[in-house]
């Protein structure tokens, strides 16, 4: 079935999503690798590991859905660093599990999503954010400020704006 990106829509996930978002993880990773579980035990263990991180601490994700059905996902763990007295940065994200069913792709769904994950960094005053692409999705990150270091892409936050956000929470 092909979705139109522009009816999607976008909201945090909670504890009651983790059943679908499991079974979203087995979509993405198995399709890219050689699944070493079932897919039932997978899903059962990630659900179970995803129900205990949503909705608190330092884990947040979103999800994508077009008419009430799950179409997308994308995952941001906050890294807090020690407190430190000379001026470094503090908060650091880690993205992960950015995954849009395939008639979703290139269409704008998923720099809708990405944009999501990424005002939530700039509202937690991250300064940087890193991130393992596919190969296919480094053209999106590298479209949002991502630069590639290899295995990894990472984007960095004006430093201004990270201090003024570090100001503000003092």
């Amino acid at each position: 079935m092909t979705h139109d990106h522009t009816t999607a829509t976008i909201r945090r996930a909670m504890p009651d999503d983790a059943d679908a978002l499991a079974r979203l993880r087995w979509e993405f990773r198995a399709g890219i690798g050689a699944a070493r579980e079932t897919e039932a035990a997978f899903t059962a263990r990630c659900a179970l590991w995803m129900r205990a991180r949503l909705g608190h601490g330092p884990w947040r994700a979103w999800v994508m859905e077009v008419r009430g059905e799950m179409v997308g996902t994308a995952w941001l763990e906050l890294i807090e660093k020690m407190p430190n007295p000379v001026t470094e940065f503090e908060v650091h994200g880690y993205i992960t599990n950015v995954y849009l069913r395939p008639e979703m792709r290139g269409r704008g769904a998923g720099s809708r999503l990405l944009a999501t994950v990424l005002e939530e960094c700039a509202a937690q005053g991250v300064h940087a954010a890193i991130l393992w692409p596919t190969e296919r999705s480094r053209a999106l990150y590298a479209r949002f400020g991502f630069e590639d270091r290899g295995p990894v892409m990472i984007r960095t936050w004006d430093a201004a704006h990270v201090a003024e956000e570090l100001a503000t929470a003092g």
